[in-house]
């Protein structure tokens, strides 16, 4: 079977521009996963990663131990290339400028949610990881600004997450389709397992957390019930599948063909999931997979991020699934 590395090698035609930066940028996130597969499969073996780290990110949520670790090992592996001029991760308040004469010439940043999920890890459900590749727009020699990773998720080069379930995957895409590699820890290799991935257009499961439903528009309840719905010639009612860890489910759903919402509610009117780390670059390998992804009202990759976690309704999958739920949402305007 095909290695990443030799499948990277073998890709650098599709993106010139990157060739030999985007090859080691892909290996520091794989050697981060790697690392982060060792320690999730022997979290119940210790206390050290498992349970609250006793602080809070700068959205107010409490952190886990492994958010921790997760971030520290990605910002180690990252710091560690010629290519990265910065990042941002979901855990830090701030962006992460590389204050060395490399990180001052490198072209790139990376956007990171080290561990989406996180609040799964202590019931031995699938975590993942998820991470975003844009070239920078400061000036080259100088470090790194906050506007280099408020830019538009159409201007991302790659992206891609991995998950970490009954086997680790790592999937990514860079423009050209999505391609998904499976991790041999006897060989501490991922090869090629799901080449070319693409989402059914239409599907029969939807993902929402269901106890929000009545904090959720009347539009998205709307297609909630439709989903409910007894009848059978239209295959319905769908099957709801709900994870809890954004990555799992739309794994899931690329797999398989469904739908995952996590919508603006009373309670969060700007919606939960944040722009920049997670939704971003699900709406990359989702649209390069043939699906669609939303806000409810605009595509998400054309949205211009005012803040470094901003938030905002996530709407994604199967193509006539979001048009669908997008059609109730915009009944209601």
């Amino acid at each position: 079977m095909k290695s990443l590395g030799e499948f990277v090698i073998e890709k650098q035609h599709e993106y010139p521009e990157a060739k030999g930066s985007l090859s080691g940028i892909l290996s520091a996130i794989r050697l981060a996963a790697k690392r982060l597969h060792r320690d999730i499969n022997r979290a119940g073996l210790t206390s050290d990663i498992l349970g609250e780290a006793g602080q809070e990110n700068v959205q107010g949520e409490a952190q886990k131990k492994l958010d921790v670790l997760a971030n520290n090992i990605m910002k180690r592996a990252l710091n560690a290339r010629d290519d990265i001029a910065g990042f941002a991760s979901e855990e830090e308040d701030e962006i992460i400028a590389f204050d060395t004469e490399r990180g001052r010439n490198a072209k790139y940043v990376i956007l990171t949610d080290p561990l989406d999920g996180s609040s799964n890890i202590d019931v031995n459900v699938s975590v993942g990881t998820i991470f975003s590749i844009y070239r920078r727009i400061s000036p080259i020699g100088s470090l790194v600004t906050e506007e280099d990773f408020l830019q538009p998720g159409k201007n991302q080069i790659a992206a891609g997450y991995v998950v970490y379930g009954s086997s680790t995957m790592l999937v990514y895409t860079t423009g050209n389709g999505v391609n998904g590699f499976t991790y041999d820890p006897s060989l501490g290799t991922f090869f090629l397992s799901h080449g070319n991935l693409t989402i059914p257009n239409d599907g029969k499961i939807y993902s929402v957390n269901e106890g929000g439903y009545q904090k959720f528009p009347q539009g998205v309840k709307k297609y909630i019930k439709y989903c409910q719905e007894q009848v059978p010639e239209e295959g319905r009612p769908f099957t709801s599948r709900y994870i809890g860890s954004l990555v799992a489910d739309f794994h899931r759903n690329m797999l398989k063909g469904g739908i995952y919402m996590y919508p603006q509610a009373s309670s969060y009117p700007n919606g939960k999931l944040r722009l920049n780390y997670e939704c971003n670059p699900m709406a990359f390998l989702a649209e390069q997979a043939g699906g669609l992804a939303t806000d409810g009202e605009r595509r998400i990759l054309d949205i211009v991020p005012e803040k470094l976690h901003q938030r905002s309704p996530f709407f994604c999958g199967s193509k006539k699934m979001v048009e669908k739920v997008m059609s109730y949402i915009q009944e209601e305007k």
